[in-house]
């Protein structure tokens, strides 16, 4: 097996999942099983011993953000992949920005209010959910402008 052909089929491998979307049918289901899990985060307040059910909501909410954020559009052309990808970037930098500031603003709080609170990171549900939310976003905001 030549050196290139290995190279031809990662790059055809590449060119594939860069491609990937869902069809646009995903975006209404992403977008009920977002809401839907989100009212249910909020109900799980009023209800005893459910800190259990979270993680799990959480979870679903995240899935429900990424079938919406993967769905095409109902025309999807090169235009709109370019504002898709566009999109994915702001969302990409703006989440490693929050990741690094945070924690830092929350310190910096709650020094000034005299809480003994140490500086502490957040856990990975925090980053996922503000990267999918500003790239969907960021996304509809791109198309409403450019229309």
């Amino acid at each position: 097996m030549s050196k290139s052909s290995i190279c031809e089929r990662e790059r055809s491998h590449l060119e594939k999942m860069n491609k990937f979307q869902l069809s646009h049918k995903f975006k209404n289901i992403g977008i009920y099983i977002a809401i839907g899990t989100f009212i249910l985060l909020i109900g799980r307040k009023y209800i005893e011993n459910s800190e259990w059910i979270r993680p799990i909501l959480q979870g679903v909410l995240l899935v429900g953000l990424l079938l919406t954020s993967l769905a095409k559009d109902k025309e999807e052309d090169e235009f709109i992949d370019s504002l898709r990808s566009q999109s994915y970037r702001l969302a990409f930098l703006l989440a490693i920005v929050y990741s690094l500031l945070q924690p830092l603003i929350n310190y910096g709080v709650a020094q000034l209010f005299n809480e003994n609170d140490e500086l502490k990171s957040f856990n990975y549900f925090q980053v996922l959910f503000f990267m999918l939310v500003v790239q969907l976003l960021f996304f509809w905001q791109l198309k409403r402008m450019n229309n």
